[in-house]
C-alpha cells in the first residue's frame, strides 16, 4: 500500500499550461561551466517568445510516409505454389529488435524459394540475459493465422524431417548474396536449410527508393514485390505480443499521466565501444564500463576523432540530449517514460533536468520484473514507444526504426530524431549555451512541427507519388 501511495503521488498530471511555466522557469542545464552546454540563461533572436506546446498538437501537415499501395491492399500478393520447396528456420542474434528485423528478411528469403518457413530461432544469450523464444514473445498463432495467402508457416517440422540434421547456411558475410543460385540448391537437396539472412538484402527491398517507377521496372529485382509484400505482412501486421507482457505494457499506459514522451535513451557501455568515440565528463565508473567492453575497438583518437564525430556517429551522452530536449523547449516537467535497457550510463544527469521521468519498475510489480529477460524488457518498451504521445529518439537504431515504421503504419503521435549531427558540427565551431541551443531548435522546428520527417524504408512509400 506504501509503494502504490508513493507512485500515486510521483504520478502527477502535467498541464499545458503548467508545461509552459515550467518551461520558462526552469530552463537550465546543471553542467560545468567549461562544457560548451552551459546555462542557457538568455534567449536571442525572438526565440523565447515562440514557445508552443508543438508536443501537444497534431501534426500541420499529414503523413509524408504511408504504406504502400501494393502491400497494404494485397495487389502483389502471389500466391505459393502447392508443393513446397522445403523447410526454412531463420536465426536470429543480437538485441529483440535486431532479431525482428533479420526474421523480416528471411521471411522474404522463404517466400523467394517458395519454401515453408518454421518459427524463427532466437539465439540465447548471456550479454542478453535473454533464454526467450519467439513464441516467448511474440503471439505464435497469430503470426501464422496473418501470414494465411502470403506463405506457409509451422510450428513443428513433419516427422521426417524432425531428426534430420538441417544444412546451415551462412549469408551474412556475402555481398551480393544470390538466394536463388545459392540457397535454393541446398533446399532442394536437403529440405530443411538454417539461413543467416544478410542485412544487405535490405537494400535490394527498399521500395521507397523507387517509388516513382516501381510499376514501370525495365530490369529484374532480386527480391520480386510479391516476396516484399510478404516480408511487409509479417513484419508489421502479423507480429503482436503474448497476452501477459502486452498487458503489462498497457498498464503502464494507463498508469502513466497523458500526454507523455516516450524517449529511447541509448548510452551504454557495448554500444559507446564499437561506436569508436571517446568521451570526457563522465564518472570514472561510466569511464571504466566503457573501457571493458571495447575488445581492440579503441576510440579513435586526432582528427579521425572529430571527424567522427562531426559525422553524427557518436551517441549522446543522456546529459546531452537533455539540453537538446530543453533546446526544443520540452517541458522539464513532462512526463517521459525511459525506453532504454539495462546498463544506460549516466541517468542520473539526464533526471537532474527531466525529474519527472518514469521507468518499468515505477508501474510494475518487482517479483514480475525480476521475472523479465532482456526480450521480454525491450518488448515492453517497444509497445509503450509505440502508443506514446510522443516519441523520442536519441540514436536510431534497430527498435527507432521499427517503431517510427510502426507509428506511421497505426498513424499514432508525432515521432522525433535527435540530429546528432547538427549537434557535433555547432560545438565543433565554438557555438554553446544559448547560441547552441538556438541551432538546435532551427534545425528541428520543422520536424517538430510535422513530426514524420523520417523516410521510411521497404514498406512504406512517399504519399506525394501516389503509392501509398
Amino acid at each position: 500500500m506504501a509503494m502504490e501511495a508513493k507512485k500515486k503521488k510521483k504520478l502527477k498530471v502535467v498541464t499545458a499550461a503548467g508545461a509552459v511555466v515550467a518551461l520558462a522557469a526552469t530552463f537550465v542545464v546543471l553542467l560545468l561551466s567549461a562544457s560548451p552546454l552551459e546555462p542557457i540563461l538568455s534567449w536571442s533572436n525572438g526565440y523565447r517568445l515562440q514557445t508552443r506546446n508543438w508536443w501537444s498538437e497534431p501534426s500541420s501537415q499529414p503523413l509524408e510516409w504511408r504504406p504502400c499501395r501494393w502491400w497494404s491492399q494485397h495487389s502483389e500478393r502471389t500466391a505459393s505454389a502447392e508443393k513446397s520447396n522445403g523447410f526454412i528456420i531463420v536465426e536470429c542474434a543480437g538485441g529483440l529488435n535486431q532479431m525482428r528485423r533479420d526474421f523480416c528478411d528471411g521471411i522474404s528469403v522463404a517466400r523467394l524459394l517458395n519454401a515453408t518457413l518454421m518459427l524463427p530461432r532466437f539465439h540465447t544469450s548471456n550479454y542478453w540475459n535473454e533464454t526467450s523464444g519467439f513464441a516467448d514473445i511474440f503471439d505464435a498463432e497469430y503470426f501464422i493465422q496473418q501470414m494465411k495467402g502470403f506463405l506457409h508457416v509451422v510450428k513443428e517440422l513433419p516427422p521426417y524431417l524432425a531428426s534430420k540434421p538441417p544444412v546451415v547456411v551462412d549469408c551474412h558475410k556475402r555481398k551480393p548474396f544470390d538466394y536463388i543460385e545459392t540457397v535454393l540448391p541446398v533446399l532442394l537437396e536437403h529440405k530443411l536449410v538454417i539461413i543467416n539472412p544478410a542485412a544487405s538484402q535490405r537494400a535490394d527491398s527498399n521500395i521507397a527508393k523507387m517509388h516513382k517507377s516501381i510499376q514501370h521496372l525495365q530490369k529484374p529485382i532480386r527480391y520480386p514485390i510479391w516476396a516484399k509484400a510478404t516480408r511487409c505482412q509479417a513484419c508489421f501486421k502479423a507480429i503482436r505480443l503474448v497476452n501477459h507482457l502486452e498487458s503489462k505494457a498497457k498498464l503502464i499506459l494507463d498508469r502513466i499521466p497523458r500526454p507523455f514522451v516516450a524517449l529511447h535513451l541509448r548510452f551504454e557501455p557495448d554500444m559507446i565501444a564499437y561506436s569508436r568515440c571517446s568521451y570526457q565528463n563522465l564518472s570514472s565508473s561510466s569511464l571504466e564500463a566503457i573501457e571493458a567492453v571495447r575488445e581492440g575497438r579503441p576510440a579513435f583518437t586526432g582528427n579521425l576523432a572529430d571527424n567522427w564525430r562531426r559525422r553524427g556517429k557518436c551517441p549522446l551522452t543522456p546529459v546531452e540530449a537533455a539540453f537538446i530536449l530543453q533546446a526544443l523547449r520540452l517541458p522539464t516537467n513532462i512526463p517521459i517514460y525511459l525506453a532504454s535497457g539495462g546498463g544506460l550510463l549516466e541517468k542520473d544527469g539526464f533526471m537532474k533536468v527531466y525529474s519527472n521521468t518514469y521507468e518499468k519498475k515505477d508501474f510494475l510489480d518487482t517479483q514480475f520484473l525480476k521475472q523479465l529477460r532482456g526480450n521480454s524488457k525491450a518488448a515492453i518498451d517497444y509497445y509503450v514507444s509505440l502508443k506514446s504521445d510522443l516519441f523520442i529518439a536519441t540514436y536510431f537504431g534497430n527498435m527507432d526504426k521499427m517503431v517510427v515504421a510502426d507509428r506511421s503504419l497505426i498513424n499514432t503521435g508525432k515521432t522525433v530524431v535527435l540530429n546528432r549531427k547538427v549537434f557535433a558540427e555547432a560545438i565543433s565551431q565554438g557555438l554553446n549555451g544559448s547560441h547552441l541551443a538556438y541551432r538546435v531548435w532551427q534545425t528541428h522546428k520543422a520536424l517538430l512541427d510535422n513530426g514524420n520527417h523520417l523516410p521510411l524504408p521497404d514498406c512504406f512509400c512517399h504519399s506525394n507519388a501516389g503509392q501509398e
